[in-house]
Order: C-alpha cells, then sequence, then structure tokens
C-alpha cells in the first residue's frame, strides 16, 4: 500500500515539474521557499526524475532534471513534448482525476489550466456535470490554499458549533481540501499546541500573516469525523481494490472484507456526495442498496451521456 509519505512526495514533485517547466529554470532558493523543501529532499526528487521516462530509457526517452549552480533545470523528454492523444475514456478518467485532485486542494495554475482545457473539450459549457467530488469554493478557499502552499501562518476567528464559541487562533495550514460538500483546512493549532480540522465556511475573519512555518514531513491524510442523523442518505456501497482509497478519505462502516470487495456502509446529509463519487468510481465500485441513490445517479448519468448524443 502507497504510503502517506509517497503520496506527499509524488504530489509535490507534480506541483514542482510544470512549474519549472514554465519557468524554463528556477533558482534553489525560490523552490525551497515555494514547495517547503529541505536542500536534499529537492535534490533527491530531482534524481528520481532523472530516471523518469519509457522503456527504452535512450537519451530521447528520459526527462533531464539537475541542478547547474544555484538554478534547476528541467528538459522534458521527446515523449512528453509531443502532446499525446487521449481517447475519450482516458480523457474522462484524466478529467475526473485532475478533480479529485482539486477537491482535495492539492491545486496549481497548471493543473486548474489542464482542466478547464480537459471540460472545455468533452464537455462544451456543461462544466457542472462533470464536477462529481468537489464543494463550491466560497471566501477564504483561495487564501488557505496559498498560505499552506507558500507556509504561511494564519489567523482565524473560528465559529464552533459543538461547543457554541467564537475563539481567534493561530494556525499552520498543511492543507485545504473538499469533502461531504464542505471545505476543511488541517494543521497544527497553536492555541491547543496539536493538528486540527477546521470546516472553512465558519471561519468568520481570516488573516495571513507573514510569519513562516516548516512543514510537516510527513503531513496526515486529509480527513474529517461525520456525526450522523436520522435525516442522512444511508447507501450500501461494494469496493474494489481500486476503490478502497474511500476507506482511508471517507468516514464509512465497513460491512465486510474479503481481502478484495469489500463492503461499507456510506451516511451522508445529501444524496449529491454518495452520487458523484459512484460516477467518479465507475466500474470500480457498485451500489448494493440506496434507492434515492440509485435514482440520482441516473439522472446524472443520463445528463452526462446527453452531451454526447
Amino acid at each position: 500500500m502507497t504510503s502517506e509519505r509517497t503520496l506527499f512526495r509524488l504530489s509535490r514533485i507534480l506541483a514542482l515539474v510544470p512549474y519549472v517547466l514554465g519557468k524554463e529554470s528556477a533558482e534553489v532558493d525560490e523552490l525551497i521557499e515555494r514547495f517547503g523543501y529541505t536542500e536534499e529532499q529537492l535534490a533527491r526528487d530531482l534524481d528520481t526524475l532523472f530516471v523518469c521516462g519509457l522503456p527504452g530509457y535512450g537519451p530521447g526517452d528520459l526527462m533531464e532534471a539537475y541542478i547547474d549552480e544555484d538554478e534547476v533545470i528541467i528538459d522534458a523528454a521527446d515523449y512528453f513534448i509531443r502532446a499525446p492523444r487521449l481517447t475519450p475514456t482516458e480523457a474522462l478518467g484524466l478529467l475526473a482525476s485532475g478533480l479529485a485532485v482539486m477537491g482535495m486542494g492539492e491545486s496549481s495554475p497548471a493543473l486548474e489550466s489542464a482542466v478547464e482545457k480537459l471540460m472545455q473539450a468533452l464537455v462544451p459549457e456543461a462544466k457542472e456535470t462533470l464536477v462529481v467530488d468537489m464543494a463550491d469554493e466560497g471566501p477564504g478557499v483561495s487564501q488557505l490554499r496559498r498560505a499552506a502552499v507558500e507556509g504561511q501562518v494564519v489567523r482565524i476567528t473560528y465559529r464552533s458549533v459543538g461547543k457554541e464559541e467564537t475563539t481567534t487562533r493561530e494556525v499552520e495550514p498543511w492543507a485545504v481540501f473538499s469533502t461531504l460538500g464542505q471545505w476543511y483546512v488541517v494543521g497544527k493549532c497553536r492555541m491547543v499546541g496539536d493538528e486540527r480540522t477546521f470546516r472553512v465556511d465558519r471561519i468568520r475573519d481570516l488573516e495571513v500573516l507573514e510569519e513562516r512555518f516548516e512543514p510537516p514531513a510527513n503531513p496526515p491524510e486529509p480527513r474529517v469525523g461525520y456525526t450522523s442523523s436520522d435525516e442522512d442518505i444511508v447507501c450500501v456501497l461494494d469496493l474494489g481494490p481500486r476503490a478502497r482509497w474511500v476507506l482511508e478519505y471517507y468516514p464509512v462502516e465497513v460491512l465486510e472484507d474479503d481481502g478484495e470487495v469489500v463492503r461499507i456502509r456510506f451516511l451522508s446529509p445529501d444524496v449529491e456526495v454518495p452520487a458523484r463519487l459512484l460516477l467518479r468510481l465507475a466500474d470500480t465500485a457498485r451500489l448494493i442498496e440506496g434507492a434515492e441513490v440509485a435514482q440520482r445517479v441516473g439522472e446524472m448519468g443520463a445528463r452526462l451521456l446527453s452531451r454526447y448524443r
């Protein structure tokens, strides 16, 4: 199973490459500050890129990534220079993956541009049809995301629904993500000296400070707890091996697990959440129970298919 540390490292490399390619080169100090690297970590990731490419592994098949004095140089291999021709299935899968990453807050201008172009090519003027796992970005999301990327401390005035109190605290934001129709920021709360997750729509005031912080080497997997109610939508899903990540990302109850297929009970305050998740999972998951969810999936699928007729 892929470790959290590996996922974080991959995410940072995927953000690093388009950033450097877009500038042709970038200074070492700039990348260390922007992406939260140490010099050793940056050198190690560049060494990894140096052996990435296509089978054959000749000069035209591999990427070049190295430090020249104080500059980082990344040259794409010939294969990456030639734009690939995607099948409709490949393009839809790529679009769903891009939307999923954006939904977790791990976005960048390059990713947003790529998703925008895929949407225009696949489903012109129908963005809402294909947004399968993203909450609407309210005020503060972009500021928090930028603060997390830049490693800047934020001061928030936060309204806690559970305790019905409003507090002002300083937070070191690690990641911004969306799940269950809401945006969250996770990081170290200096008031309690420990990790906390805050719902963005409960932040009454936000100030990005000049103070910088060092992000953790192994940030936790974004996750929120969920308190069920009698009005929740309840459904039962079977997840295949490639859909097991749902267990780590959503608050679910495991009913059965034979090592291959895991059956879960999924609760949500909104039918849109499991319906969009099922569209995103495609053939890697199956709805077992949940009439309302089945109806909504059918409606959303019909809207999507109508764009190709």
